[in-house]
């Protein structure tokens, strides 16, 4: 077995609104943690989805595979069938690749 594993994420841009104090927060979190604000945005989000059960519970429905987007992610100008740039070429997403020790 490997002692690294390493993963490739795949990001897309999308923009959403916040208030003044949300978006200050953020940067102050951001700098709190030695982060990105995008960093802080990810790992929020991730945290409140897998802690809201009755969120957990939506998923399992098929309402949840039913909903209308609305969250403005960027697409490739080209692109005609709705799916995002980087399931193309890659084009406007970014890649990250973070490593993860296992331990023996």
């Amino acid at each position: 077995m490997p002692l690294l594993e390493v993963v490739q994420t795949r990001f897309v841009s999308a923009s959403i609104r916040l208030t003044d104090t949300t978006a200050m927060q953020v940067d102050q979190y951001a700098a709190f943690i030695h982060a990105s604000a995008d960093e802080v945005m990810e790992q929020a989000l991730a945290y409140v989805f897998a802690k809201d059960r009755d969120f957990q519970e939506f998923l399992r429905t098929h309402d949840a595979q039913r909903i209308t987007p609305t969250l403005r992610v960027r697409r490739n100008p080209g692109s005609d069938t709705g799916e995002p740039a980087a399931s193309k070429s890659n084009a406007g997403a970014e890649s990250n690749g973070s490593v993860r020790v296992l331990k023996a």
